[in-house]
């Protein structure tokens, strides 16, 4: 992982020489970002990274021998269970309504991208999730998981899966799930938002999450948002 001051490594997965190129150029054309290697298919990226752990990694989402959401979970799993830091990763996908989507930030995904992107916007967003954000293409999150939960069967909320909160957790996960910012929820619950930063950071340590993004999929997948 890159050190303060030197440039943010970037890996790229994707099946397309074409597009791999273009992304190549891209990169290689900003001061502070430096290209770290490039796979061809999911099982190579998984491999390349154990070996060569970049900073952020721009996975695609179809690919052959291992797709993109088997890819970020096999390299989540392994950076845990190696005890290391594992690569911030934004899957790429050619659709906004992309269950695949969905199943990739639950894998790890800090955030996604259309592959139609504008340059600018692709840079911001690995500029963006090296620092810890997430990112989303253009459009509603909530849609997104909206679309993704109707396709779910039939179920009643899961609430038992908030036991593990105090109650102020779950008004602040309740508030963060529906996209509010800290700003909004600390207007909503009277508190500050550094009390909000704590408890969210809270709510994402017990109930197994990374991202604000992975919140907001977890809410959907159970139901909790009515």
């Amino acid at each position: 992982m890159a050190d303060a001051g030197s440039a943010i490594t970037v890996a790229l997965a994707d099946d397309q020489p074409l597009f791999r190129a273009g992304i190549r150029m891209l990169i290689e054309s900003q001061p502070d970002l430096e290209l770290a290697w490039e796979a061809g298919d999911g099982a190579q990226a998984a491999a390349l990274a154990v070996e060569h752990c970049p900073d952020v990694m721009l996975m695609d989402l179809r690919m052959p021998v291992l797709d993109g959401v088997a890819a970020t979970h096999r390299i989540m799993q392994e950076a845990a269970a190696a005890g290391t830091a594992a690569p911030k990763v934004i899957a790429l996908t050619t659709f906004n309504r992309d269950q695949a989507v969905v199943e990739a930030v639950q894998a790890g995904a800090s955030g996604y991208l259309l592959k139609s992107a504008e340059p600018e916007f692709l840079l911001a967003a690995i500029r963006t999730v090296y620092s810890g954000y997430s990112v989303i293409a253009p459009g509603s999150v909530q849609e997104l998981f909206q679309h993704a939960a109707r396709t779910l069967p039939a179920a009643g909320p899961d609430l038992s899966v908030l036991e593990v909160l105090s109650a102020r957790e779950r008004d602040v996960f309740l508030l963060a799930a529906k996209g509010l910012g800290n700003g909004g929820i600390a207007e909503s619950l009277f508190v500050s938002e550094a009390t909000v930063k704590t408890h969210l950071r809270s709510v994402l340590d017990k109930l197994g999450l990374g991202t604000r993004l992975q919140l907001v999929a977890f809410a959907y997948e159970r139901r909790l948002l009515g």
